[in-house]
């Protein structure tokens, strides 16, 4: 004898069977995609580190050149003045390049997970809709 049949209770089992595996695949799917965005998320982090350790190893040699560009500029001979001058000119573009990339990639890390953020997000919305 099917007691669950007879109380009526057989059919809310199996929705609730249903919810509960499809609860399991949503989660499973949303755990692949957080670790797929947290390998993206490595990586950035790992760019700007290198960012940083070139900015601030680029800063001590520019502002070193730059020093000697202008005790340089003070001496006699106008050759080694246009060769110090485009030395720490050199140097200071370098500089700038990687203090630019490290601006743009920091932009992109501030938007960590939007592709969870956003499944997420429409999961609780779903979930609010049927409640």
């Amino acid at each position: 004898m099917n007691w669950l049949a007879l109380l009526g209770l057989e059919g809310w089992f199996a929705r609730m069977r249903a919810a509960t595996i499809e609860g399991a695949i949503a989660a499973e799917d949303r755990l692949d995609l957080v670790r797929l965005e947290w390998a993206d998320e490595k990586r950035r982090l790992a760019l700007i580190v290198i960012l940083v350790v070139a900015v601030g190893g680029l800063t001590v040699i520019a502002l070193t050149l730059l020093s000697l560009a202008i005790l340089v500029h003070f001496w006699d001979e106008p050759q080694r003045t246009m060769v110090a001058w485009s030395i720490a000119g050199t140097w200071l573009l370098l500089w700038a390049a990687a203090l630019a990339g490290l601006f743009t990639t920091a932009k992109k890390a501030g938007n960590a997970f939007p592709l969870t953020r956003r499944e997420l997000s429409e999961d609780w919305r779903q979930i609010k809709e049927r409640l």
